[in-house]
């Protein structure tokens, strides 16, 4: 089975530039919802595949656009993936090219992380810049400086980063690496580079998030030597060669929290499943200062409980263990609708407020200045059409259409299809009034999704 057939329900995501969310809000939800797997694992653990020459099998996938562009990242490189259900197999015996392909890579920054895993395999790779949400310059440089150390001879011509490793056994060595900031993706790019490096490699200044400690699980998993993943320092021994793997992705942390506000915004009684309350601590704790009360009924089981009233609260974005910038906009969209003036700066990207104009196109009271989103609590949004910028952005304007009084029509889902797996008939099963449909057929065959919205 080829990538591009191994996502059954690919077509929801194919139809997206042309198809719509009608919300009609102010319906309470209620009942049980699934969490899917961490889009931000699922990404980069299969980039990590690249690094064993045997099978691996990931189980928890989310069914994503982003996961079906992975896929079709790997499928390039001469990767075998087949998938069924939530379970993927990945091959990677017999990487075919070093150049991953720039139609792809360009629409998918996550992609470019491979770069680490291809040029520990094989000792050269040719990657496009990478693409992705425009939330603000997300730029390679500690990728870049983090290879060098190790050995590479790094360039970037007409978009293309060449990076291969001189000498004859083209094995990268281990090195000291300071990271400027706690990048995420360097840090991922890095972690897996060094994992087949001669030698040790420190990375100071990592990353912390729940994604990094997953990734390097992962590895370990394998046979890999990583030590200190989720602290400031990791530490990696390389090893020659890693081995097959079955492995279970965590849960989304960001899908669970979306869901958490999906209940505060609709004064409504949720519980989900499976959850890491750990990776959550932040964005509950602010919930809990509106007003919100969180029950922890299981380890793995969370329950929202409606309040009376939301009090307004502020929040800053930080890396991990702070609020996380991809709940900021879910959390505007919250704080739009309590009582009281909020504050939200986000510290994380210098481009990631754009929703903010559209959540006033449903009645909210907010002013942007650099940064900084000043927010004045409005006792009701009414629905109104509205578009969503980027994948977080989408979310928040659809939790908005969910509370807003009326009928909303969200354009935007090829960027919530990126992230949110199947959302709409997630919410569907919680109660809300909420139908994909296609604006503009171009085929009479194609219809709106097969379930449909309670009457």
């Amino acid at each position: 089975m080829n990538p591009s057939s191994s996502l059954p329900d690919a077509k929801i995501s194919q139809e997206a530039d042309s198809s719509v969310l009608q919300i009609r809000g102010r319906h309470p939800l209620r009942g049980h919802v699934k969490i899917s797997g961490a889009k931000n694992s699922a990404l980069v653990i299969m980039a990590g595949s690249l690094l064993c020459s045997g099978d691996c099998r990931i189980r928890n996938v989310p069914l994503l656009a982003d996961v079906e562009r992975m896929s079709e990242v790997l499928s390039a490189l001469g990767v075998r993936l087949t998938r069924e259900g939530d379970i993927l197999d990945i091959n990677a015996r017999e990487i075919t090219t070093s150049t991953a392909p720039y139609e792809l890579v360009t629409q998918l920054r996550a992609s470019f992380f491979a770069i680490g895993a291809i040029v520990a395999r094989l000792g050269v790779a040719q990657m496009p810049l990478p693409g992705g949400c425009a939330i603000g310059a997300r730029p390679v440089d500690l990728h870049v400086r983090g290879l060098e150390s190790m050995g590479a001879q790094v360039r970037i011509e007409h978009g293309i980063c060449h990076a291969y490793v001189p000498g004859s056994g083209g094995r990268l060595k281990g090195a000291k690496i300071y990271l400027d900031s706690p990048s995420v993706g360097a840090t991922e790019t890095l972690m897996m580079a060094a994992t087949l490096a001669d030698g040790e490699t420190i990375i100071e200044n990592a990353a912390r998030e729940p994604e990094v400690v997953d990734l390097a699980n992962f590895c370990n998993g394998m046979g890999a030597k990583i030590q200190g993943a989720g602290s400031s320092q990791i530490k990696i021994v390389g090893v020659t060669k890693l081995h097959s793997i079955d492995y279970s992705i965590i849960p989304d942390r960001i899908e669970a929290g979306t869901f958490l506000v999906a209940g505060a915004m609709t004064g409504s009684e949720i519980s989900m499943s499976p959850v890491l309350p750990n990776h959550l601590i932040p964005v509950i704790a602010k919930l809990r200062k509106m007003g919100l009360t969180i029950m922890q009924d299981a380890p793995d089981c969370l329950r929202i409980l409606p309040a009376s009233s939301l009090r307004a609260t502020d929040i800053e974005t930080l890396p991990h263990p702070g609020f996380p910038t991809d709940m900021q906009a879910p959390f505007m969209a919250l704080l739009s609708v309590a009582e009281g003036d909020s504050l939200i700066n986000e510290s994380v990207f210098e481009n990631r407020l754009g929703h903010a104009s559209e959540l006033n196109r449903l009645g909210a009271d907010i002013r942007v200045k650099g940064n900084t989103a000043f927010v004045r609590g409005v006792p009701i949004l009414s629905g109104a059409p509205v578009i969503g910028a980027d994948l977080r952005a989408s979310a928040a304007l659809v939790l908005a259409g969910l509370a807003a009084e009326g009928e909303t029509t969200f354009q935007g889902l090829q960027h919530l299809d990126r992230g949110y797996d199947r959302i709409d008939l997630k919410l569907q099963q919680l109660g809300a009034k909420i139908l994909r449909v296609v604006a503009v057929p171009q085929d009479p065959e194609l219809t709106p999704s097969s379930s449909t919205p309670p009457a």
